[in-house]
């Protein structure tokens, strides 16, 4: 490459847009080891603040309470993803390829209607909210991620293995149960760390669709910042985060852990075959 194909200030640019994306980060994690009651002024690193945190029986039950949709929203929104992935990829009819294209809308849709239409639905129904209503509303955002991503697997798999178990006296249902499922486990599993991170930190979907008591954490550290802003906010921020980036880092080393050669960048992609 000539100088000229070589831009000379890109380092600099690029520094400086992860500065701005990560900066703010990083003083909240920061500031979550403040030794005095600051948010402006450190002094000190101490655990003062996880342990506040920790005796807050209110932040106690919202993060319980967040856990427990992320993991309901992951096993169902899992298992109705790789579902739909199977009989969208697999069928070639148009009712399967206007379903495929369907699954798309929840990406694009802006998430402040989706939560406005989950609460607009489940007052017309009669449902009282709850974490019951926010489950529900995040499986239904939540699957067509699972589905994407699955589908994407099955397209770099292609069906040569299927036809063959076909070919050797398989039924269908034991070519996919043995055949195909063993294959796409890798990213089946990636989706469902990608899921429950997705639900673990959601706020408007939560904030729509939520009750009174327990509220998902997200929506009780909005709640409390409302009244004042407390450096028990940088805990309950730090660990949102550390939970969120260990399950998506689970989701990329996950190939590697099963056996896989490649990468689960490649397994969400569906970039390679295994």
């Amino acid at each position: 490459m000539s100088g000229f194909d070589r831009p000379r200030f890109l380092w600099a640019v690029t520094g400086l847009v992860y500065v701005f994306l990560f900066a703010p980060i990083f003083v909240v994690v920061l500031f979550s080891f403040n030794g005095a009651k600051s948010l402006q002024v450190l002094d000190g690193l101490s655990l003062r603040w996880y342990e506040e945190f920790w005796r807050d029986e209110s932040l106690r039950e919202s993060l319980v309470a967040s856990i427990e949709i992320a993991a309901i929203t992951t096993l169902a929104a899992t298992a109705l993803g790789t579902g739909l992935a199977l009989g969208t990829i697999r069928s070639r009819t148009r009712t399967a390829r206007g379903a495929a294209l369907f699954l798309l809308i929840p990406l694009v849709t802006p998430e402040i209607v989706a939560g406005v239409s989950a609460f607009v639905l489940f007052a017309q129904v009669g449902i009282a909210l709850s974490l019951t209503t926010v489950v529900l509303a995040h499986i239904t955002f939540s699957i067509s991620y699972v589905t994407i991503v699955v589908r994407g697997r099955l397209a770099a798999m292609g069906s040569e293995l299927e036809e063959a178990a076909l070919d050797l006296g398989a039924t269908p249902w034991q070519a996919v149960r043995l055949v195909t499922l063993p294959a796409l486990w890798p990213a089946i599993l990636a989706a469902a760390m990608i899921v429950f991170a997705l639900s673990f930190d959601d706020f408007v979907l939560s904030f729509f669709t939520t009750g009174e008591s327990p509220q998902p954490l997200p929506v009780r550290i909005y709640s409390a910042l409302r009244f004042g802003i407390s450096p028990t906010i940088n805990a309950v921020g730090t660990l949102m985060l550390v939970v969120s980036l260990f399950f998506i880092a689970l989701a990329v080393l996950l190939p590697r852990l099963l056996g896989r050669r490649e990468s689960g960048l490649a397994v969400l992609t569906g970039s390679r075959t295994a």
